[in-house]
């Protein structure tokens, strides 16, 4: 499987860029979320990127160092448990509220670069 299948075909749509969104925390009851949204360059692949609950803590601060350094874009967002408290009642919309979030973040922090864009 090609692992550039999803971005690539929003690039053959016609998109600039193409946004990963990932979260962390999502599944305790106690603890912050937090997500993050990455814009790479469409050619960078870069070895050993996979699902961080797979990766030792080691390799994921050696990984987070490289993405961070050959991303067109990157943006952390996080939000506390006491936000996760009020929402509890409507996790699941929450969850996609903050992935949307993450997403219009980079957008807006880019909007120069980031005029064909949708957020999901």
């Amino acid at each position: 499987m090609d692992k550039l299948e999803y971005e690539r075909k929003y690039y053959d749509l016609g998109y600039k860029y193409v946004a990963g969104v990932d979260e962390v925390g999502r599944g305790p009851l106690a603890g912050p979320v937090v997500c993050c949204a990455v814009i790479m360059p469409i050619d960078e692949i870069i070895d050993g990127v996979d699902d961080s609950k797979k990766l030792s803590e080691k390799k994921r601060q050696e990984l987070a160092k490289i993405i961070k350094e050959k991303a067109v874009s990157y943006c952390i967002y996080e939000v506390s448990q006491e936000e996760i408290d009020e929402a509890f009642a409507a996790v699941e919309p929450e969850f996609l509220a903050i992935l949307r979030q993450a997403a219009e973040n980079i957008r807006q922090f880019h909007s120069k670069q980031v005029r064909n864009s949708f957020v999901i």
